[in-house]
């Protein structure tokens, strides 16, 4: 990753000249050397973005301030670029989110949407045991069934980390309306927690 805007932004420049002069240099040329210099230049778009929101930050622009430019809130702004210290080690904290949890998700969802309540318990950690047995789980998805219609399908998982945790979240469609599932993974892929809210509380949490 570059270690400033100028050079994230050299190196984007020289990336995107390169993807727009490959198909001209030959007629046998690979289309997916194309796919492959289009994930290129999206890394390093992403690279010169997380570089230009650290010297924003370095020059004393709030979370709130670079949130407002892109579009999203502080707290989310802070999530994606921040480098939170672990008050517990005086560390920076890892903020890599598990990887797996864009794939749990939405199998739990699948569990769900398929009535498979005894296989989204197995996964819950013992606190979640505790306190959601299989007929409150099949409860809370009969009453979105209820006041929505038929589960229809779900949109793209996105992940974040804080702290200890991996949070998720993926677009529920219904029949008549739209719900976000929040799964909480632990690091050995448990379950600690798992919200099913509408569209408009899940935008304001």
């Amino acid at each position: 990753m570059a270690d400033s805007p100028f050079a994230a932004a050299q190196l984007l420049h020289r990336r995107l000249g390169q993807l727009v002069a490959a198909p001209v240099l030959g007629a046998d040329h690979d289309p997916l050397a194309t796919v492959t210099a289009a994930r290129e230049v999206k890394e390093d778009a992403e690279a010169l973005l997380v570089a230009a929101v650290q010297q924003a930050r370095a020059a004393g622009h709030t979370w709130q301030q670079v949130g407002d430019v892109l579009g999203i809130t502080r707290q989310a702004a802070f999530q994606r670029f921040g480098k939170p210290i672990d008050p517990r080690t005086g560390e920076a904290m890892n903020t890599t989110p598990l990887p797996q949890a864009t794939e749990l998700a939405p199998a739990i969802i699948d569990d769900l949407a398929n009535a498979r309540w005894a296989d989204v318990s197995a996964r819950f950690d013992e606190t979640m045991r505790d306190r959601l047995t299989d007929a409150g789980l099949a409860e809370g998805w009969v009453h979105i069934v209820g006041s929505a219609g038929a589960y229809e399908g779900h949109g793209v998982t996105d992940a974040v980390r804080a702290g200890d945790f991996t949070t998720t979240n993926t677009p529920l469609r219904f029949e008549a309306g739209d719900y976000v599932a929040r799964i909480t993974f632990r690091d050995d892929q448990s379950i600690a927690g798992l919200f099913l809210l509408t569209a408009e509380t899940a935008a304001t949490m």
